[in-house]
């Protein structure tokens, strides 16, 4: 079967409703064995799951594979609900394998009776001996021809605890010449004295995976059974069990590929042992690649969710960048963040002239207000900073010899606070071994919110008062793996990150000891950041940086041979040295590739910024793709925009790129025709990667068109304002700041798809009716 829609498993899901297989009816079930924590691994299994079952009226059950006592653990059970029902789903039911153990047993009986299943006294090793090779058959074990009735007499005892552990097993009577080993006479149950975490003492006899899995699906009535590759072996196995037993519709298993990430291990066993060794602070720690830990860091459950749409569903193995998943978190946080300054390396300034005051910063800067309305946060709200005689800047913020193309406060220089004046550094104050520990500075009254008569100021820092500085500590946790892959290692631990992990004092503006546990900030010019509701250190907040605001490691990767070449020195110069050197290196590369001056200069004249410009012309992957997206008739600068700002942040390989660009242009009339919302479009790119299928054929599949009719739009927000009669009377009396609360409730139930553009022209004319 073909991957059609990027999702094979939901055309296969499709075709069977069509044929009328299994009435219609979608049952999916999500199995993990409570051993340890839920990881991106399960996170991807959970969306496809519980997705398919949303999307096609279904149910999915969580069903724990509780058959070995001796490693699971109700802690781990508990951890896996809440992880699934925080990342939005509510299972249909919540089953254990433990709670089929009697219609298990009663069907190994059956099988005993009809001669179809053995006592075996063999030990596991002589079991494994025996097994034979891939190319010679195995030899069948001296007891195999034992009467069903001594098997069945010996399989009770087994069960009412008469023998010791490995003394005996029960094995199916298949074939032990098979081509498949897994059909050569497989266990089906194995005699363990352990206390179960549910079942207590009652069971001594616990049934392997491979005969507890399927009859579970066939007693459950599930319909797809979904697993991964490496289960694609136990297929034949999983048939021949349910062939044997009184099912009327059995279900069917279907393989896919599981996920594996960079710089990234989801081995549970390894992850156990980080967790016992002590490499980490437990299972929910922010580094771990488990959902616990995701969520400790402050990843939101959308982002993960839409991580796992972007990467799709495959039939092969491949490694997904981790780049991928903060891109996902980061492009989430940037909508739902609100903006906070905060200093790390702080210098005091002395403000000789100010008079006390308070100044205003928005919540949430234009782009983001306008972009994703539907969260329901009053993303209008502004928040107060007072400006008084001490403030504090970031020491890297002031440079007393300052490097060439420097935009910064140098001694004489002006330069304009975040949110406030241009500033003019009048005085440098040095202790006695000539350190630079403070500044003295004037401000300019006239230019609060105004530019300066008759100069031009270019460069803008953030700032905190000091006197009101909320001191907090700061978290920023990197990647726990130094390498990308770090099983490649003879010992995966010997790729631990040493840092992993950096700790400071963070001065914040005092409008974040209003927030709470749980809240997001994006900490301008350093990263989005996560009130962690667990670690407390008295009064002073603790925060974890979630993301940083751009991919810090690309610079570390090795750059593909057909990107420009790289310039290291960019690696440590501050951005205004590499400004200041980036057009000397930019005539070597043109000088080299004349054809990417061409298209440099072409997309300049047609708009596009010379950054936008430099990102697509500067990388000889990126020609074909513009020149088919605009040939199917986007604009040239809308295009580049997109390449630049996000379909690098994908990485994606060459035969990805061969054929994108037409559905890359038709994607982009889509946005700027109003089609598509540009959040929606970065989701529609995420699944064009992973699929041939046209842009608008994904968004309606996914149904994410959007809305832009003034009729439909107007009636929706009708029927919203007449369900809120007191904010619409808010509204239409002046009070803008209910709009937010009002347009939320619009997205919301539209389902995203309302054009914010149009809805806000409406509640603006319902104000003034």
């Amino acid at each position: 079967m073909a991957d059609e829609g990027g999702n094979f498993i939901r055309v296969m899901v499709e075709r069977d409703r069509a044929a009328g297989a299994w009435d219609g009816r979608v049952a999916t079930r999500f199995p993990p064995e409570p051993n340890g924590f839920l990881h991106l691994g399960h996170l991807k299994s959970i969306v496809l799951n519980f997705g398919l079952a949303e999307s096609f009226g279904g149910t999915c059950n969580l069903r724990f594979d509780d058959t070995n006592p001796v490693t699971e653990d109700a802690r781990f059970a508990q951890s896996i609900v809440e992880d699934v029902r925080w990342l939005g789903y509510e299972p249909a039911r919540i089953v254990h394998a433990s709670d089929w153990f009697e219609p298990l047993y009663a069907w190994a009986e059956q099988l005993v009776q009809r001669g179809l299943a053995y006592v075996d006294d063999q030990d596991l090793d002589a079991i494994r001996a025996t097994r034979g090779t891939v190319t010679e058959p195995g030899t069948p074990s001296p007891w195999r021809d034992r009467t069903p009735a001594e098997n069945l007499d010996l399989l009770r005892r087994m069960k009412a605890g008469e023998f010791e552990d490995g003394a005996k097993v029960l094995r199916a009577k298949i074939d032990m010449a098979h081509a498949n080993m897994k059909l050569r006479d497989p266990l089906m149950y194995r005699i363990k004295h352990a206390h179960h975490w549910r079942t207590g003492d009652d069971w001594c006899l616990y049934p392997m995976y491979d005969w507890a899995h399927g009859q579970c699906d066939a007693l459950e009535g599930i319909t797809h059974s979904l697993c991964t590759l490496e289960f694609e072996v136990n297929r034949p196995l999983y048939d021949w069990f349910l062939e044997q037993l009184p099912v009327d519709a059995p279900p069917r298993q279907t393989e896919m590929a599981r996920l594996n990430l960079s710089y990234t291990l989801l081995s549970k066993r390894k992850l156990r042992r980080l967790v016992e060794e002590g490499h980490v602070q437990g299972w929910d720690d922010p580094r771990m690649p488990t959902v616990s830990g995701l969520r400790r860091r402050g990843a939101t459950p959308e982002a993960l969710r839409a991580f796992c749409e972007r990467i799709g569903v495959a039939r092969t193995h491949s490694v997904v960048d981790v780049a991928m998943l903060e891109h996902a978190i980061r492009d989430d946080l940037n909508r739902r963040a609100s903006r906070r300054m905060g200093v790390v390396d702080p210098l005091p300034v002395v403000l000789t002239n100010v008079t006390p005051t308070t100044l205003t910063g928005a919540d949430f800067p234009d782009d983001v207000r306008a972009m994703d309305p539907a969260s329901g946060v009053d993303l209008e709200a502004v928040r107060a900073i007072p400006l008084s005689e001490r403030i504090l800047i970031e020491r890297s913020d002031f440079a007393e010899d300052p490097p060439k193309g420097f935009r910064r406060l140098v001694p004489g220089g002006e330069v304009r606070l975040r949110y406030g004046h241009v500033i003019r550094c009048d005085e440098v104050l040095k202790d006695a071994h000539g350190d630079v520990i403070g500044l003295r500075a004037s401000i300019d009254p006239a230019t609060l919110g105004a530019d300066p008569v008759g100069r031009r100021v270019k460069g803008v820092i953030h700032w905190v008062p000091e006197d009101a500085a909320v001191p907090c500590e700061l978290r920023v946790y990197d990647r726990l793996f130094a390498r990308p892959d770090p099983e490649a290692e003879d010992d995966f631990l010997d790729a631990i990150n040493p840092d992993s992990l950096a700790v400071s004092t963070v001065w914040m503006e005092p409008a974040i000891a209003l927030g709470q546990a749980g809240d997001h900030h994006q900490l301008e010019r350093h990263g989005y950041i996560f009130r962690d509701p667990v670690a407390q250190d008295g009064d002073r907040p603790v925060f974890t940086q979630v993301v940083a605001l751009k991919d810090s490691w690309a610079g570390k990767e090795a750059a593909p041979e057909t990107t420009a070449p790289e310039r290291p020195e960019e690696e440590t110069l501050s951005a205004e040295e590499n400004a200041a050197r980036r057009d000397a290196g930019r005539e070597t590369y043109f000088a080299e590739h004349p054809d990417a001056r061409d298209r440099f200069d072409g997309l300049v004249s047609a708009g596009a910024s010379e950054d936008v410009a430099w990102a697509v012309a500067g990388d000889t992957r990126w020609g074909a793709v513009l020149d088919g997206a605009v040939a199917a008739g986007a604009e040239a600068a809308d295009v580049a925009s997109w390449i630049a700002n996000k379909l690098l942040a994908f990485k994606p390989d060459a035969d990805t790129l061969a054929d994108l660009g037409p559905r890359l242009g038709a994607l982009v009339r889509m946005v700027a025709d109003d089609r598509l919302s540009a959040a929606r479009g970065a989701d529609v790119l995420g699944l064009m990667l992973t699929e041939p299928t046209a842009p608008d054929a994904i968004a309606a599949r996914e149904g994410w068109v959007q809305v832009s009719d003034d009729d439909a739009l107007g009636a929706l927000v009708d029927a919203v304002l007449a369900d809120h009669p007191d904010e619409a009377a808010r509204l239409r009396d002046g009070d803008r700041k209910v709009a937010g609360f009002l347009m939320g409730q619009i997205m919301r139930r539209s389902q995203g798809t309302a054009n914010p553009k149009v809805v806000r022209g409406l509640l603006d004319a319902a104000a003034k009716a």
